[in-house]
């Protein structure tokens, strides 16, 4: 058996993820002379209003993650370290994990946390439809959980996943009350999940507001917690606020306590008022381009090639992201991910000349002058839906119509459309000839990410989350190897191998990096971004006089 007590190594990863700035300071946390204070309530402006709380989306993470412990977290040297399970171990074929629990830890309904209930919340994930995200990373590697005893619970895998534990760390996969999945009505699990966290769901006001009350009995937090107990403030008022604009001026004119997304444009002058900056840079999928090659003009290997070397993707995010938003070339994973390739990263510069020579190697001319290239009769026209607000930020969207005036320079003809969030959530530009490009994200802890974006389908389901909708049998056999992979310097170079492949065939080009940003009144102390997802949590947060 390899036993890891109380820490299980992610990859070093060259790029920090995290940072924070208090104005130009630099430092985060209670400063000496600063004396917290016990209660108040912390009034936050977030962006995004999720269905539920509990779920598959990362805004969903973002909440979950202050109501639900997980059995894992991620510290800020990307190391798993404690939570719920105290110590784990794998057996030595790498198909069984043992999870050995804390004593006497209840959820909030007053029901034990014990290996039965954590054996249930595999099962709700992967095989009652309790949360996509987890199934994405479960599925195809995840057999059965059983109760070992009360406080210990194996995990048996179909074939190694030694990443499981790095993958844990993710809001995802939060333990809540058997009972409660049980007994309670799926609205009722929807709208105030049970869990054991520091922090309950009060109430929910749909379009304004949901309002988290401390957890008086709480003794669970991860190993990398400032303190211990239960958290120090009495409640959080978690409003929701989509209009950037509107939550930066109600921080400075101190409505707020804590703002999450704050624009590039507003990003220095916040810091300069005093607030506390955080930064977080998440690793996984970037915010990239992924083409259609299953049907429509990017089934051409020289288009999807032309497309990269007409923009200047360095440029445009510097524009609007004035030095805030990272630049990414990587259309596999972002650069604080474990294993990112600089060569996939670093394939295609910008280049107008090489992307008209393509252009007509590949057969489209502009033969009436419009600007336009044509081929048989029909225009380079480019569907390239957004989802404004959800997927892409104001920041983003900006970032996406550079993408199309420079694209259009050298003959495309780009058609981008914004879809709002319920038509996006309901399946809009889903289908392959509903759209040319797919831009987005999607946050993960390693490169198994490209498992999900790029995987085969299982049990003759295609994989709708490879939004190419196309599956490359070689690309999909190394990340396959990869993810199965004990030697960290040997699934990394496999990984790498992926992103190579990704790149030498132009199958998705990276823009720049996904950032979860957090400013905060200088009145509130250690508000923390977790370190696997980037949100903010609470459980540490204070007042100070």
């Amino acid at each position: 058996m390899t036993t890891r007590p109380g820490a299980f190594a992610l990859i070093a990863i060259g790029t920090a993820a995290t940072i924070a700035l208090a104005g130009c300071a630099g430092t985060t946390g209670t400063a000496a002379g600063d004396d917290p204070v016990d209660g108040g309530t912390i009034v936050y402006g977030h962006q995004q209003e999720p269905a539920c709380v509990f779920g598959g989306w990362i805004e969903q993470s973002y909440l979950s993650y202050n109501v639900l412990d997980s059995l894992v977290a991620l510290d800020e040297d990307h190391q798993v370290v404690p939570w719920l399970a105290q110590e784990w171990s794998v057996s030595d074929d790498g198909l069984h994990w043992t999870f050995v629990l804390k004593p006497d830890v209840k959820f909030t309904d007053g029901t034990d946390v014990d290996a039965e209930a954590v054996a249930f919340n595999f099962d709700h994930w992967v095989n009652n439809g309790g949360n996509s995200t987890a199934f994405a990373w479960l599925g195809g590697y995840y057999e059965s959980a059983e109760a070992v005893d009360d406080l210990t619970v194996q995990v048996n895998l179909s074939k190694p996943y030694p990443r499981l534990a790095d993958n844990l760390t993710q809001g995802y996969f939060g333990i809540q009350s058997q009972e409660a999945l049980e007994t309670r009505s799926d609205e009722d699990n929807c709208a105030a999940p049970i869990g054991s966290g520091a922090f309950t769901v009060d109430h929910w006001t749909r379009g304004q507001e949901i309002v988290l009350k401390r957890n008086p009995d709480y003794t669970s937090p991860p190993a990398n917690a400032l303190h211990t107990g239960p958290a120090y403030v009495d409640e959080v008022v978690w409003k929701f606020i989509a209009d950037a604009t509107t939550r930066v001026a109600a921080l400075k004119s101190g409505e707020l306590d804590a703002i999450y997304d704050v624009p590039a444009v507003q990003w220095k002058p916040t810091g300069d008022a005093g607030f506390e900056l955080h930064k977080y840079i998440t690793p996984g999928r970037p915010q990239q381009l992924t083409f259609n090659t299953s049907q429509g003009p990017f089934t051409d290997e020289l288009v999807r090639q032309a497309f990269a070397y007409s923009l200047d993707r360095e440029q445009i995010v510097e524009s609007i992201g004035q030095g805030v938003i990272p630049y990414e070339g990587n259309g596999g994973v972002s650069q604080t991910t474990p294993g990112w390739s600089e060569d996939a990263a670093n394939r295609y510069s910008y280049d107008p000349d090489q992307a008209n020579e393509l252009l007509d190697e590949a057969g489209w001319a502009d033969e009436d002058g419009d600007g336009t290239r044509e081929k048989d009769g029909q225009p380079l026209h480019v569907t390239l839906p957004y989802f404004a607000g959800s997927i892409i930020n104001a920041d983003g969207a900006s970032i996406l119509q550079g993408v199309k005036e420079q694209a259009e320079k050298v003959g495309f003809e780009v058609d981008l459309i914004p879809v709002p969030q319920a038509e996006a959530f309901a399946g809009a530009y889903s289908k392959p000839d509903e759209r040319d490009i797919y831009p987005g994200y999607w946050t993960a802890v390693t490169s198994g990410i490209l498992q999900i974006n790029w995987g085969a389908g299982t049990g003759g389901n295609a994989n709708h989350w490879n939004a190419s909708f196309t599956d490359y049998p070689e690309l999909q056999a190394i990340i396959l190897e990869a993810n199965s992979e004990p030697d960290v310097d040997r699934q990394n170079e496999l990984y790498g191998q992926a992103q190579e492949y990704i790149a030498d065939h132009a199958l998705a080009i990276g823009v720049y990096d996904r950032l979860s940003t957090l400013a905060v009144a200088p009145d509130l102390k250690d508000v923390r971004q977790e370190n696997a997802q980037g949100g903010p949590t609470f459980y540490d947060a204070h007042f100070v006089q």
